[in-house]
Parts: C-alpha cells; structure tokens; sequence
C-alpha cells in the first residue's frame, strides 16, 4: 500500500486508515472476532494507521486494539487515540475535559487499556471551551517531551484554533469529517491546515453508509444505531441523499468500482495531504474500501463534482441534541 505523512512533522502512514470506533460504539452491534480478524486483514494488507478513541465503548475499543496487536509487531502499527469526551454510565455524552491533569489522567488508562508505551498521535477529541487550546496543546508538548506520545494531533476544530495551536507545538494532523457530502472544511479549514503543514484525517468519508451503495431505505436500525436519530437518515432527506448516492453509483459502474470505492477514492483525490479513515468493521468491506485506490483523473473528478455537488446534502451531520458535543467548532 502507498503511504502519506501526516503533515510536515507527522508520520508516514497508510494511505488508507482503519477507524475502529463501530466495532464498539455508535453503530449497532459488532461481532467481536469478526472485529479482530477485521484489524489483523488491515495490517496484513498494509494499513498502518489504526484510530481509536477512549470513550468508544467507555474503554472497549482500546482493549479490542490490544487484544488485536496482541503478538503483532506493535512498531507496525500507528496508533492514534482521541481523548476528553466524557460519557455516563448509560453512554451519555456529559462534555470535554482537556484539563492538563485530566489529559495526563487519560492517557495512563489509554496506555494500561492499550499494553504500550506510547501512543503515536493523541488528540483532544473535541475543544473544551473551559480550557484555552494552548494549555492543552501545552500539556501534550509536555507528555511528547516524556515520550508518552509521538505526535499531537487535533479533532474537529477550525481555522483560527489550529493557529493557535501550531503556535505551541507542531501539529501532526486534523481529524475531521470530509466526504461528498459533508465538504464544510474546504472554505477556511482545509486551507488553514495546509498553511501550516498540518495533514488531515478525514473520517466519514463513506458518510456514516450513505455514500457505501449498500443502504436501503427500508434498513432497520437496532437502539444503539445513533444514525436512526439523525437527520440524514430520515424521511425526505434519506431519499433526497440516496438519490445523489444512486448518482454517483452511475458513474462507479461505468468506471468498474464500486459506489464505496469512488467516494472513497475522491476524498484520496482532493490532496496528498488527506488519509481517509474508513469504518469497516468486516473483513468484506475492508476489501471494498482496499479496492479505493484509484487513478481519478480531471475528468473523473468533475463527473463526481456534476452528480454530487457540493451542499448537496439534505439534513446535518448530527440530530442537534447531539451538536455541542459531536460537532465541529463554529
């Protein structure tokens, strides 16, 4: 598999991630060896860039992990973890915590729940708005400095804070959601990041499913499958969204992909200094999403722009008792 750097100072990884988060959390139920034998298929085919976070399954993804590098090379994989998201018993989302004591708090139980000694990129997940990002990016500088962590990496934050932040300390990467039909970053965000030589991680690339070819309207979804709540994933907007999703699978068959491969292969497209993190969370559909590294020319790329321009999406990315929590900074 090829490889990109994650910015000027990051590492260099695969040019396909593996985001691990639906194996615990958020997307129904997963299959517990399925999800293993899933990781062990990534690595063997040379995926490097593995992307958890603790508060996925309150601490279950993290274990899973280990359970996964369990006899593997740990050296091989790059590990990048999320942080500060506080959940209830009950999966509540309760906030962020970025506090300098709270983020080394959090990395002692992310590296005993992972069995390392280091973590390569570890990241707020989203700003707490009672800490400045200086103190936090501050206290990440100090944890690099111990070698508890390689890399500082951001989640879900606009242009202004990530200057903040570089001004601190190096920034590996952005983690954010980028896809056809989310492409709000590329007004300010994108920009800012490449300005500072800060790479993106762009996840959702696939739009939580809308953008795989495989989802119906008529798809149930269990308790525990949060997109039966947002507004994507409903009424009109669904088949609005699905309609733009038919659109590009138009254009994948007449290419020989997939629907999943082209999405995927666009967001590779849109700059060498993007790794798409796909959530397959079966051996199946990692194939698929391995199956994305395409050769999209010009032309490829402005039939893709005509049958989903941007905007084009019906419904936000999140239900709105979800947005201060799981949304991008405004």
């Amino acid at each position: 598999m090829h490889t990109r750097t994650l910015g000027r100072t990051g590492p260099a990884v695969s040019a396909l991630g593996l985001g691990l988060m639906g194996m615990s959390d958020l997307y129904g139920p997963a299959e517990e060896t399925e999800s293993v034998a899933t990781i062990h298929a990534a690595l063997d085919s040379g995926v490097t860039l593995l992307d958890t976070g603790d508060f996925y399954g309150m601490g279950h993804n993290e274990m899973l992990l280990r359970d996964a590098l369990r006899g593997r090379n740990r050296d091989k994989a790059v590990i990048s973890v999320k942080f500060g998201a506080l959940r209830g018993p009950d999966g509540a989302w309760l906030g962020n915590d970025s506090r300098p004591e709270a983020v080394k708090t959090f990395l002692a139980y992310s590296l005993r729940r992972l069995g390392t000694d280091h973590i390569d990129v570890y990241r707020p997940a989203r700003l707490d708005p009672a800490v400045p990002v200086e103190d936090q990016v501050g206290a990440l500088a100090e944890l690099v400095r111990a070698g508890y962590i390689r890399h500082i990496g951001l989640s879900e934050v606009g242009a202004d804070t990530l200057r903040r932040a570089a001004a601190v300390h190096p920034i590996s990467d952005l983690q954010i959601e980028y896809s056809l039909l989310s492409r709000g970053i590329e007004a300010d965000i994108l920009p800012a990041a490449r300005e500072l030589g800060i790479g993106v991680t762009a996840y959702g690339v696939l739009s939580r499913g809308l953008l795989s070819g495989h989802w119906t309207p008529s798809r149930e979804l269990t308790a525990g499958d949060f997109r039966g709540h947002s507004p994507r994933f409903q009424g009109e907007n669904l088949e609005h969204n699905l309609a733009l999703t038919d659109a590009l699978g138009k254009l994948a068959a007449g290419k020989g992909v997939t629907t999943a491969q082209l999405a995927i292969g666009w967001v590779a497209a849109q700059g060498a200094d993007i790794v798409p993190l796909v959530g397959a969370r079966t051996r199946a559909r990692l194939a698929e999403s391995l199956g994305a590294d395409l050769a999209l020319t010009p032309g490829d790329l402005a039939e893709i722009e005509a049958a989903v321009p941007a905007g084009a999406a019906s419904g936000d990315r999140y239900a709105a008792a979800l947005l201060d929590h799981l949304d991008s900074e405004k």
